[in-house]
């Protein structure tokens, strides 16, 4: 049986001070190491570290935390919801082949990895588009003409 994010999503304690307080007690230097509840110790990888502390910071910001692999395949409603879009906005995504996708009879699948690339390549476009608008109106001189709104009556 498949496990959707919500399975997958770990909402954060209703007392996040001690999770507050534990985010300021990490440091960047040094090893890390994990302890288990019977004092079994495991050296940490760096990247590792790096991921529980993002973890820790969120939940301590009273964030739910969803992890998943990145080859992990989604619905389309969950790809959707996570790109803040309808699903049949989507599918004319999937249908123009700007996300690849695998179809599994008469559904489709998306492999999260490719969800987050085409998150990416649209934030991208998005701070090219808006940089070439902010440069655009910087020539024009916009930013000084509508400094001082004109009376409409």
């Amino acid at each position: 049986m498949t496990r959707t994010f919500h399975d997958r999503t770990v909402m954060p304690p209703e007392e996040t001070e001690s999770l507050t307080k534990m985010v300021a007690a990490f440091r960047d230097e040094g090893k890390a190491a994990l302890v288990g509840p019977d004092d079994v110790r495991w050296d940490l990888p760096a990247e590792a570290y790096r991921v529980l502390k993002e973890v820790l910071q969120a939940m301590a910001k009273g964030l739910a935390i969803t992890v998943v692999p990145q080859h992990t395949m989604l619905t389309t409603q969950e790809a959707a919801d996570m790109l803040g879009i309808s699903r049949p906005t989507l599918v004319k995504l999937l249908e123009s082949g700007e996300i690849p996708f695998e179809p599994r009879g008469r559904h489709r699948r998306l492999l999260l990895a490719d969800v987050l690339d085409y998150q990416e390549r649209v934030r991208v476009e998005r701070k090219k588009q808006l940089t070439a608008m902010v440069d655009e109106a910087g020539e024009h001189d916009l930013y000084a003409a509508t400094a001082t709104p004109r009376p409409t009556r």
